[in-house]
C-alpha cells in the first residue's frame, strides 16, 4: 500500500511539473521581446547591404551606412585646394569614426579639429600616432591607440587596423612622440557586413592577398598619386580578389582633379592597368561631393 501511495505521489508530481512548464511557454510566448543594449546594431539581415561613398578632396572620401553611421578617411581640408567642402561643414555633418593612415599632413588633415568638435573617434595606424593626438588636444577616450593587426569597434563599426609601406612622420614633434608610428590600412566592416579595404597610401604588398582572403572587402579605396605608379595599385587591386569573389568596386585617392604640372599619372591610368589584368571590377573616378551607393 505505501508502494502505490508513493507512485501516486511521483505520478502526481511529474503532472504538475508538465503543467507549470506548458504555463511558462505560454507566457513566454506573450512576453514582448527583450530590449537590445544601447548601441547595439541589428542584425546585418536586417538592414540594406549597401553603403553610400562620397568623395570629398585627395583621400578625403566620407562612407555612411544605412543606420547613418559614418566613417571618414583622412579628411585633408584645409590647405587642400580640391577640398569638396570646408571645414565648418564638415563639423556640421558629423562623423562617427575617423580613420588616418599616418602622421602626415595630408592624412591626417583636419582629423584634431573634427573630432575635438564632433566628438568621432580617431583610429590610427600605431600606438605613437594616437600618443600625438593626444598630446595634440583630443580626449584620450576618443583614441583607439590601435596599431597593425589590432582591432576597433565601434556603434557596430569594425576597423581592422593592417599595415602599410609607407612613412608616418607627424608634422611637429608633441611632448613624447617625435614620429608617428608605423603607416597603416584598413579593413572597415559597418554593421551590416559590407566592408571597404582603404589602402591609406601604401604600395603593394603580398600582404594584401591574406587580407583579402581572410576579410574579403567588398569595395577598395586605392592609392593612386601623381607618382604612385599605376602597375603598383593594380596589384593592390589584384592582390584585393585573392579568394575573394566579393570585391567589386575600386575608388582611387591621393590624386588631384586637375593635372599638374611634372605630375605623371592620373586615375585613368589606373583604369587602364586594372583593364590590362582582366579584373573583373567596376573602377569609378568619383565627382567629388556625389554620393555613390554601393551594393553588395
Amino acid at each position: 500500500m505505501a508502494r502505490i501511495t508513493a507512485l501516486l505521489a511521483s505520478a502526481a508530481l511529474v503532472i504538475a511539473s508538465a503543467a507549470l512548464g506548458t504555463l511558462a511557454l505560454t507566457q513566454l510566448a506573450r512576453s514582448p521581446a527583450l530590449p537590445t543594449a544601447a548601441g547595439v546594431a541589428p542584425a546585418a539581415a536586417s538592414q540594406p547591404a549597401s553603403i553610400t561613398v562620397e568623395f570629398l578632396g585627395w583621400s578625403h572620401y566620407r562612407l555612411t551606412s544605412p543606420s547613418g553611421k559614418v566613417v571618414v578617411t583622412n579628411p585633408f581640408i584645409e590647405g587642400n585646394p580640391d577640398a569638396a567642402i570646408s571645414l565648418d561643414e564638415a563639423i556640421a555633418r558629423g562623423a562617427d569614426l575617423i580613420v588616418v593612415a599616418d602622421g602626415h599632413r595630408d592624412e591626417q588633415g583636419n582629423a584634431i579639429e573634427i573630432a575635438q568638435a564632433t566628438g568621432a573617434r580617431i583610429v590610427t595606424s600605431a600606438f605613437e600616432l594616437s600618443t600625438w593626438f593626444a598630446e595634440m588636444g583630443v580626449p584620450r577616450p576618443q583614441l583607439s591607440f590601435t596599431s597593425p593587426g589590432d582591432v576597433y569597434r565601434h556603434e557596430g563599426i569594425t576597423v581592422r587596423v593592417l599595415g602599410s609601406v609607407h612613412g608616418s612622420a607627424v608634422p611637429r614633434p608633441s611632448e613624447s612622440v617625435y614620429y608617428g608610428g608605423v603607416a597603416g590600412s584598413f579593413m572597415i566592416t559597418f554593421e551590416n557586413g559590407f566592408t571597404v579595404y582603404f589602402s591609406g597610401s601604401s604600395a603593394a604588398t603580398m600582404d594584401m592577398q591574406l587580407w583579402a582572403d581572410m576579410y574579403k572587402p567588398d569595395a577598395a579605396i586605392v592609392h593612386q598619386s601623381a607618382a604612385h605608379e599605376p602597375r603598383d595599385a593594380a596589384m593592390i587591386v589584384k592582390f584585393m580578389t585573392t579568394n575573394n569573389p566579393n570585391l567589386r568596386t575600386v575608388f582611387p585617392h591621393h590624386h588631384r582633379l586637375q593635372p599638374q604640372p611634372g605630375g605623371l599619372f592620373r586615375p585613368a591610368d589606373l583604369r587602364a592597368e586594372i583593364e590590362r589584368l582582366g579584373l573583373n571590377v567596376e573602377f569609378i573616378e568619383p565627382v567629388p561631393g556625389q554620393p555613390y551607393t554601393l551594393t553588395k
